[in-house]
């Protein structure tokens, strides 16, 4: 199953539905049990840098993410800012990312 993570940015509802749309079974969630099922992962992301990053640490799902990613191995897609916020920083933002890559 995919899950496109609710970190609160973006626009899940369009995502899932595209998903939904070509057949493939996607769910959007905030929920730690649910997104370490997850086959895939999407990483949404509308707006600013620093303001996805800040939304995405009060959720507390980065480590839960983090650890999906890094240590499960399970693919993931950052669309936008989503992509951004896999990166060690950003130029239009003062906050860390998550600095999976450079």
């Amino acid at each position: 199953m995919i899950v496109v993570v609710d970190y609160g940015v973006g626009n899940l509802g369009s995502i899932v539905n595209m998903f939904k749309k070509v057949g493939a079974k996607a769910v959007a969630s905030s929920d730690p049990a649910v997104i370490k099922d997850a086959e895939k992962l999407i990483l949404p992301g509308v707006g600013a840098f620093d303001a996805a990053m800040r939304k995405f640490h009060e959720t507390g799902l980065v480590p839960v993410v983090g650890e999906l990613v890094l240590e499960k191995k399970i693919p993931v897609l950052g669309l936008c800012v989503g992509l951004q916020l896999m990166t060690k920083g950003s130029e239009e933002g003062r906050e860390a990312g998550l600095g999976w890559f450079v």
